[in-house]
């Protein structure tokens, strides 16, 4: 079954990605605007997540960002479709405006490893071809489900020279390797880790279980930490992308306080875009001691 899931899911990206962008984008954002209307998973989540995150909200605030919010979601679906399976140049084409690159450039001529920090903010997949272009880079990521998907996923995330590695122990070693070598690599920093890999610290009005990993990484290397975003321009016309060098608490050899430091830096952007954040994801199923669950 998870064979025929997968076929399909392929199936379709393929046919999805022959329309052109606007139009692709534009099902999206119907797409997203479903999710608004019908009872589904996607909108509980998103207002559980809103309402814990945003408590400031009233009501009537809080439904018009969870509405843009699935919107944007639906969106970026879209548009990481049409970057699956395009060619790599195709899709930053779409990138209007880049902030910081100097600190890349910067960062690979000094050779001592370069660790990009992202979340799952704007669209990631056109980071990653951005970054591919520009540096050779590991790319960590959490494999699908289904095989096939899995299969597509490493296959089109590569096609620019570059490797990616599965959030497994071989990954995880793979990543800390080129580090130390020197080279790039690139680390989505929200996903909710197992509890001994994380600690909870705050993101936004609560405590969030993040990860140790990229503090860690930096730990014993002298390799850079840049925050990498690929935000959507207000018009949906492309894209933004917007680099910034980590600040010094990042580096710091107090866990929490670099853990803490990486939290407060990808929430100053959330704020920014709140609704370009995929708050439908269970980013907070791990609670504190005490604390009721929330999905």
């Amino acid at each position: 079954m998870e064979r025929l899931k997968g076929a399909l899911i392929v199936g379709f990206l393929r046919l999805f990605a022959r329309l052109p962008f606007g139009v692709a984008q534009r099902l999206g954002a119907f797409a997203g605007w479903l999710m608004w209307k019908l009872p589904n998973r996607s909108r509980d989540v998103t207002r559980i997540n809103l309402s814990h995150c945003m408590p400031e909200l009233g009501e009537a605030e809080l439904n018009d960002l969870v509405r843009r919010t699935l919107l944007d979601t639906g969106r970026s679906f879209a548009e990481s479709a049409c970057a699956w399976m395009w060619s790599p140049h195709k899709t930053v084409g779409l990138i209007r405006e880049v902030e910081g690159e100097h600190l890349l450039t910067e960062a690979l001529a000094a050779g001592k490893g370069v660790v990009a920090i992202t979340s799952h903010l704007g669209n990631w997949e056109v980071l990653n071809h951005w970054y591919c272009l520009r540096a050779k880079p590991i790319i960590f990521y959490r494999p699908p489900k289904q095989k096939a998907v899995d299969d597509l996923l490493k296959r089109q995330r590569t096609q620019l020279g570059n490797k990616v590695a599965a959030s497994t122990r071989e990954g995880i070693i793979s990543v800390m390797r080129e580090v130390r070598r020197g080279g790039a690599v690139g680390i989505p920093a929200d996903p909710e880790p197992a509890l001994k890999s994380g600690v909870f610290v705050p993101f936004f009005a609560t405590q969030a279980l993040t990860s140790k990993f990229v503090p860690n990484l930096l730990k014993g290397s002298e390799a850079q930490a840049l925050f990498f975003h690929c935000v959507r321009l207000p018009d949906n016309s492309g894209f933004k992308v917007i680099l910034e060098a980590a600040p010094e608490a990042l580096y710091s050899q107090d866990e929490y306080e670099a853990v803490a430091c990486m939290s407060a830096v990808i929430e100053r952007y959330v704020r920014s875009w709140p609704s370009q954040y995929m708050w439908s994801m269970k980013r907070f199923k791990k609670r504190p001691a005490g604390e009721k669950r929330w999905y």
